[in-house]
């Protein structure tokens, strides 16, 4: 099989990459680099052609889509702080490009697309855990802009009959996830911040909660969405059910790290959700999905991961 993987020199991106060539598949990955890495794909082996090109232009992306029987489309502004000072910028990638890349993927025949949503999508409802079912309500420019690429993926399922599947992603963390950025993921940041002997910040007092996601479980929802009878036209939450708070979570690294993992307290920071649990039920159901791999574990072999890159 043949996939395009949009994004996929980014951190999920390159996970995915790295399972498809594994079984055995062609890829193309379409990255403008602005947040990826060839790097991430250097290790790879395989039939694999890295296209350095923007969603924003469509010319890239109608000649990335030709031939291919899968797109799996990641490539995104994914920050919900930059989405806030940025709101504009979030859009033109995450809206207009989402609609390129399903208008090109109409036009190539491929077989499906899955799409890359976000837990953000549900906002601050109390409610937990989330359900697909709920009423969305973003409160950030980011999810609102991931929020409209689920509709348009939609639309174009019933208007042009484009095999379309949105998966709403919970916190995902693992290897490779790029440390450097203030907008980087909260794990990636504590970890390098204990790893440099510095003190780790949370935004708020820490008592704020994800269902943090190691990336094999979301790699393997994903490639179970391609091809799962019945999931077409439909969302699924990909995240493991459980939830742990930030406080907690530094207290986890302190015991699997051996180091003194004390928080430096900031403001909270604006777009910024205080819960976040996915109930999994219509993803186990459907796609089949079960993660494999829990959150301590996770977080373990993530830890694992960054000291000997330090080193």
């Amino acid at each position: 099989m043949r996939y395009l993987v949009t994004g996929g020199a980014g951190f999920i991106g390159s996970h995915i990459t790295e399972e498809l060539l594994r079984r055995g598949n062609s890829v193309i990955v379409l990255d403008d680099l602005s947040s990826g890495k060839e790097d991430n794909l250097g290790h790879l082996t395989g039939n694999l052609e890295l296209v350095k090109g923007s969603i924003c232009d469509t010319d890239v992306v109608g000649s990335t889509c030709r031939g291919a029987d899968y797109v799996l489309h990641l490539a995104a502004r994914t920050s919900v702080p930059r989405s806030v000072l940025e709101p504009i910028q979030t859009n033109q990638v995450n809206i207009d490009g989402t609609l390129n890349v399903l208008i090109a993927a109409r036009d190539a025949k491929v077989k499906r697309v899955v799409f890359a949503a976000s837990s953000s999508a549900y906002g601050e409802t109390a409610e937990l855990p989330k359900r697909e079912s709920m009423e969305p309500s973003p409160i950030s420019p980011y999810g609102v802009t991931k929020l409209v690429g689920e509709l348009y993926a939609q639309v174009c399922g019933r208007v042009y009959g484009l095999e379309n599947v949105s998966l709403r992603f919970f916190n995902v963390f693992g290897p490779r996830q790029d440390p450097t950025s203030q907008y980087s993921g909260v794990l990636s940041r504590f970890i390098t911040a204990l790893l440099s002997g510095n003190q780790p910040v949370i935004f708020g007092d820490g008592e704020q909660s994800r269902d943090f996601t190691y990336v094999e479980n979301v790699v393997d929802a994903c490639l179970r969405a391609c091809e799962a009878p019945g999931a077409s036209g439909k969302v699924f939450n990909v995240g493991t059910g459980t939830r742990f708070s930030l406080n907690e979570t530094l207290r986890l690294l302190g015991k699997i790290s051996g180091k003194n993992a004390k928080a430096k307290y900031d403001p909270p920071r604006s777009g910024d959700i205080r819960d976040s649990q996915a109930d999994i039920t219509l993803a186990k159901k459907i796609l089949g999905y079960q993660p494999g791999v829990q959150f301590e574990e996770g977080l373990r072999r993530t830890w694992e991961w960054y000291a000997t890159a330090q080193k």
